[in-house]
């Protein structure tokens, strides 16, 4: 509940800032924040680090 809730205030904060210094720079933002956190989930799981992202995408079908 944490976590999602750190996020959009951070998305809100970026897209506040980006258009009001007109910096397309600060839409990255967030995107990154995300992507930084589902590293850090996926290395908390106690496999191997490959092992766990073969798992995830074999989970496709």
């Amino acid at each position: 509940m944490f976590i999602p809730f750190i996020l959009a205030l951070i998305t809100i904060f970026s897209v506040y800032f980006a258009l009001k210094k007109k910096r397309p720079l600060y839409f990255i933002l967030p995107i990154a924040i995300i992507f930084v956190a589902a590293i850090v989930k996926i290395a908390m799981v106690p496999m191997p680090f490959w092992e766990t992202i073969q798992f995830i995408f074999d989970l496709r079908g």
